[in-house]
């Protein structure tokens, strides 16, 4: 159901099939005003069939937690302004906008460019895909005592040379080591073992996850 429904906006005149990325809309052009100030606005520019960074990252934050990994990892290439050209966008590629002009504008040059700097409702989204990709829904669980649930949803290719690292609650440095070169989101994915401040262990329980979470651990390094 999920596939079927990500296939169909696809196809369909929400997604800008130039840009390769998602609108607010469809077509507007045979809808009165009455639905609002959206129609006033010149096609493909604020809320009129443009690209809300915000709409489109929390449809991608769906996109992920519905399990569509491929389609997803597809779909961030074009869709963060992080992988984006910033001749096109116009400005850093670091920075969010609050929408972008989309292939139906009536003038060429603002096609493709973000506009209005934004640091909130695209900034949390991003924040939430960050998370899901880097660990998962829940970093611990805790049946009888607490036990670290590190999850992450990453492709192969967000691997150098096997590794990635973040830091968890901004302190704790965590290294995912991919000997096996794989998407940790496929059937064959298993921790292997941890690594915490030089101490190998099969998981992470117990008090040791309370220090985790209280910030008293310097690295973990996960093996996959």
């Amino acid at each position: 159901m999920c596939c079927r429904m990500f296939d169909q906006i696809k196809e369909s005149n929400i997604y800008d099939h130039e840009l390769k990325f998602y609108k607010t809309s469809e077509f507007l052009d045979d809808e009165s005003n009455e639905i609002g100030r959206g129609r006033s606005f010149t096609k493909g520019w604020q809320e009129r069939e443009s690209n809300f960074l915000h709409m489109s990252y929390k449809y991608l934050v769906g996109v992920l937690k519905a399990g569509l990994y491929d389609e997803y990892y597809k779909e961030i290439e074009t869709n963060l302004t992080c992988f984006m050209d910033p001749a096109v966008y116009g400005r850093s590629t670091l920075e969010n906008s609050s929408f972008i002009a989309t292939s139906i504008n009536p003038d060429p040059y603002v096609r493709g460019q973000g506009y209005v700097a934004r640091l909130s409702g695209s900034t949390a989204e991003m924040l939430s895909l960050w998370t899901l990709m880097m660990f998962g829904k829940k970093v611990f669980t805790y049946d009888s005592e607490l036990t670290l649930n590190l999850k992450p949803l990453l492709h192969k290719k967000f691997f150098k040379d096997g590794e990635v690292s973040f830091k968890l609650f901004g302190k704790v440095k965590v290294t995912y080591v991919n000997e096996n070169n794989i998407n940790t989101y496929d059937k064959e994915f298993k921790i292997k073992h941890y690594v915490v401040d030089g101490v190998k262990m099969n998981e992470v329980k117990g008090d040791l996850a309370e220090q985790v979470r209280s910030c008293e651990v310097q690295e973990i390094k996960v093996y996959f």
